[in-house]
């Protein structure tokens, strides 16, 4: 007879333990923190920051194009800006900054970041700032702010041919920009063209005209790519990678100025214990790729930008529900109903049906089960029925433990949820937003733990809806 436990299960299934994963004394470990000491001090629903997971990202990263431009003999130098839309909050920002970064933004509020940052002295006016995005009056204002007041590094990524003429109006200084390039989508995508950046086939005739003759004013001084499916080793991304280091090099023999390429981000997270990505290889093909067109073409290899944000910050973050009850409906669905709500915690579950990485943190010795979480919301969408390996969700039985309930883990959930469900607002059937923990270092390098956000309140809902 087949062990049934649902240590069993996940011995059989992956190899285990792994990085960030390790079970201690029965209870799952996440980066080494004692998860279950956590859940006794603070309670569930809880969302917890580990903040040393990205220095760990940025390290890692810089670590590996390191590796690839001297195994390459790449002349150019490597950028890793962090974007900020994955992830807003200060403790993440300033914590990506310890490690030599950059930033970009996509949206005039970001700008207001940044000012908040230079007045705490965690960013100087040398910081390389890259602003994507269509942009309306007051970012562009913002923009131009920033550049009259002395960040020279500033550069504004154009999206249409007449974002240009409203630098000329509001920038004093000289400036840098960059244009983004219209990506063709893939295949499965319901456009055929990405509706952000400039067709690729009008950039050099855009340059000719309009920027072009005015280098004491203004120069262009990169190109930028983002696709949208992410990078992976696909023909889809080669071709469309391709597509703009051809026209670098072409841009490049009539524009000096030109030095750098963005790729943009799109580097996956770990979502499964099964998760494989070659990160060093895919990291060798885009540096040998740029190396080979430009090398063929005669032109200087481009310094080469990042804007990894779900890579910096997504491993990160935890969330941790308790199950506060079964439900068998029939005989084939059996309910663990959780004490918050994916529609409300994790919307990316449901908007886009994302898996993450779901483990229980207790209870891997009893016998497991096929089942369905359920959130607490009246929404008959607020499930979570499949992992990202298997089109099922497997955890232990209860087995009328009553001593402690099981909790369940939602691990690798730091890029966008928090911004997409709106963070402090209004949530579906008023289920709150679930207390916050920090997990990062003191002063003298100790782990500490901290509450960053309480549980919201009903009191802080009634007063946005007008009661």
């Amino acid at each position: 007879m087949t062990n049934q436990t649902y240590n069993d299960l996940v011995h059989q299934t992956f190899n285990f333990p792994q990085d960030g994963f390790d079970l201690k004394d029965g209870y799952l470990q996440f980066n080494g923190l004692d998860v279950k000491a956590l859940i006794d001090k603070y309670g569930t629903p809880m969302k917890l920051t580990y903040l040393p997971k990205i220095g760990m990202q940025i390290k890692k990263a810089k670590k590996m194009f390191d590796a690839a431009f001297k195994k390459h003999r790449y002349e150019g130098k490597y950028f890793y800006c962090y974007c900020t839309k994955s992830s807003h909050f200060s403790f993440v920002v300033e914590e990506a900054l310890k490690h030599e970064i950059h930033l970009e933004t996509s949206y005039a509020y970001d700008i207001e970041i940044i000012n908040k940052l230079y007045q705490k002295k965690k960013i100087n006016k040398d910081i390389q700032i890259i602003c994507n995005g269509y942009k309306q009056k007051h970012y562009i204002a913002r923009i131009a702010k920033l550049l009259n007041s002395g960040f020279k590094n500033v550069t504004p990524i154009l999206d249409n041919k007449e974002e240009l003429q409203q630098y000329k109006k509001t920038v004093k200084v000289p400036f840098k920009v960059g244009i983004r390039v219209a990506a063709e989508e893939e295949p499965t995508f319901p456009f055929y063209t990405s509706r952000l950046g400039i067709r690729a086939r009008d950039i050099l005739e855009f340059y000719v005209d309009k920027i072009e003759g005015n280098e004491d004013r203004f120069q262009l001084k990169m190109l930028h790519i983002f696709l949208n499916k992410g990078i992976k080793d696909d023909i889809y991304y080669w071709s469309e990678l391709n597509k703009v280091v051809t026209l670098y090099c072409q841009l490049k023999k009539i524009c000096p100025e030109l030095d750098s390429i963005n790729i943009g981000g799109g580097f996956p997270i770990k979502h499964s214990l099964g998760f494989e990505y070659d990160y060093q290889f895919m990291i060798h093909e885009i540096v040998a790729t740029i190396k080979k067109t430009c090398k063929k073409a005669g032109v200087p290899m481009p310094n080469i930008y990042t804007e990894f944000g779900s890579f910096t910050v997504g491993e990160s973050m935890a969330h941790i529900y308790s199950v506060i009850g079964q439900k068998t409906q029939n005989d084939r669905e059996n309910w663990y109903m959780i004490d918050s709500s994916f529609i409300t915690t994790l919307p990316d579950t449901w908007g886009i049906g994302e898996k993450f990485l779901m483990l229980p943190i207790n209870k891997w010795e009893n016998d497991y089960q096929r089942v369905v979480l359920g959130g607490i919301t009246c929404d008959s969408h607020d499930y979570y029925d499949s992992e990202e390996h298997i089109n099922e969700v497997f955890l232990p039985k209860l087995n009328g433990d009553a001593q402690e309930p099981l909790y369940v883990g939602f691990f690798h959930t730091g890029a966008y949820q928090d911004q997409i469900s709106g963070y402090g607002g209004i949530k579906h059937c008023m289920i709150p937003s679930p207390k916050h923990i920090i997990v990062g270092h003191d002063k003298n390098g100790k782990l500490v733990d901290w509450v960053y956000a309480k549980e919201q309140t009903a009191q802080s809902m009634l007063k946005i809806l007008g009661y």
